[in-house]
């Protein structure tokens, strides 16, 4: 019992900056960039490439194109306070949980159909995500 309570004591409290994210989101992730003793916000615009829910190390990978077609991936922890704000500028329709086939293609072969009616889909996994943390909250 004193061992899950220094774990939970550690444990990066869930960043509210980021929403539901999908593969194959077109998104603009700012991150906070320290450089001397300023601070700035960098932005990084992409494609998500596969979302890794694993608790306390959940992350996303972000793919965007450079410059003479060289794509460029990173990964963000979701939880980092590093990330100052997340937004979803398009959900694109896709049929594959991991997006690697798009490391292969540049140009107009890399282009995802864009998915319509999303909001209210997230909506509703927002709900039964609230059912059932209110669930666990009552058993213990």
């Amino acid at each position: 019992m004193i061992f899950q309570d220094i774990l939970n004591a550690v444990v990066a409290p869930v960043n509210p900056n980021i929403p539901e994210l999908f593969p194959g989101d077109l998104v603009s992730v700012h991150v906070k960039i320290k450089e001397g003793d300023r601070e700035r916000i960098q932005e990084y615009k992409g494609t998500v490439m596969f979302v890794k829910n694993a608790g306390v190390n959940s992350t996303f990978t972000v793919r965007r194109q450079a410059s003479n077609g060289i794509g460029v991936e990173r990964s963000f922890l979701t939880r980092s306070p590093r990330i100052d704000k997340v937004v979803v500028e398009r959900h694109n329709k896709v049929r594959r949980a991991r997006m690697y086939f798009l490391r292969e293609r540049t140009g107009k072969s890399a282009r995802l159909k864009q998915k319509f009616g999303i909001k209210e889909k997230v909506a509703k996994v927002k709900k039964v995500k609230k059912a059932e943390k209110a669930e666990k909250a009552k058993e213990a």
